[in-house]
């Protein structure tokens, strides 16, 4: 029997026990698919990571990510926790390692700047690894509803209609009427299992990102998600959906040139707040690149004998 090595982060908050918890595994040489899988069934975390060597040593890292029932090509907080662990480290695999970061993952390479106070790494910014896609086919306002126990009148389709967006890992999004109608949403998940079904083409398992904008600023965003049927009833911060609509906001909006900075706030209604902070850069009408901030904050130290 081994034990592996594992730090646990609240990712996006500067406060212990709020945000996203998430584990990484700084060396996971020697586990298998099977066992990286179980372990993060084990810990039942929205995600975990398992770090490897990479296979081009021009990178820093080889990084795995594992919800509680499949691997995952790409997402926010994972990425930004798992930098802030290693960018703690004096090495990693032998390496000194630098302020930025470059890790080989299924959707691509992601490229990373660690966030620091003086000389302390306190949080990171990722950049997504994929432009923006939208799906061909938008989703029903009335399955969006059922899916968040609403009714069809709490979903918003002037600015666009419920659509698939990715920057790497796809999520259906939709915007509400208001605060109450986002705080009201609970999963149903025979709706979910309705619109996976109808959704096929997607390639994931449904996941919704339900957001309002600030009626006093509208890039100032508060929003939910829902995965149930990745066994994620609702996640606390979830930066590749979060980057994603910053990109697709971005698109709609009809000035060729944007330079922003997007706030979104979630977990609030889990009481694990959360603060993404996302900068848009848009050129001659396309999203040129999406960059995903937060802080982080370490919790528990421990191993995990297999």
């Amino acid at each position: 029997m081994s034990a592996y090595d594992f730090v646990t982060v609240d990712v996006f908050t500067t406060e212990r026990f709020r945000g996203n918890p998430l584990a990484v595994f700084p060396d996971a040489r020697g586990l298998d698919d099977e066992t990286m899988q179980a372990i993060a069934a084990e810990f039942g975390y929205s995600e975990i990571t398992f770090v490897l060597p990479p296979e081009d040593t021009q990178n820093d890292a080889r990084v795995r990510i594992f919800t509680p029932t499949t691997e995952i090509p790409f997402a926010g907080h994972p990425n930004v926790g798992t930098a802030y662990v290693l960018g703690r480290l004096p090495s990693l695999f032998g390496k000194p390692l630098g302020r930025k970061l470059r890790f080989e993952e299924l959707a691509g390479l992601v490229t990373i700047d660690l966030r620091l106070d003086g000389d302390t790494v306190t949080g990171a910014t990722i950049r997504a690894p994929q432009a923006l896609t939208v799906g061909e086919t938008t989703v029903e306002p009335a399955l969006i509803a059922r899916c968040a126990s609403l009714s069809a009148d709490d979903i918003a389709t002037t600015t666009h209609a419920p659509s698939f967006v990715s920057v790497g890992l796809p999520f259906a999004v939709a915007q509400l009427s208001g605060l109450d109608a986002l705080a009201a949403a609970r999963p149903n998940i025979t709706a979910f299992h309705e619109a996976a079904g109808r959704h096929r083409q997607v390639g994931a398992d449904f996941s919704l990102f339900l957001y309002v904008r600030s009626p006093d600023n509208p890039w100032t965003i508060r929003a939910r998600m829902f995965a149930p049927l990745d066994n994620i009833m609702e996640d606390p911060a979830t930066g590749s959906a979060s980057a994603a609509l910053a990109a697709f906001l971005a698109t709609l909006s009809p000035e060729a040139e944007v330079v922003r900075t997007i706030t979104i706030e979630q977990g609030v209604e889990m009481g694990r707040r959360s603060v993404i902070t996302l900068d848009v850069v848009k050129r001659d009408g396309v999203v040129r690149d999406v960059h995903v901030s937060g802080d982080c904050v370490d919790v528990i130290r421990g191993a995990i004998a297999v």
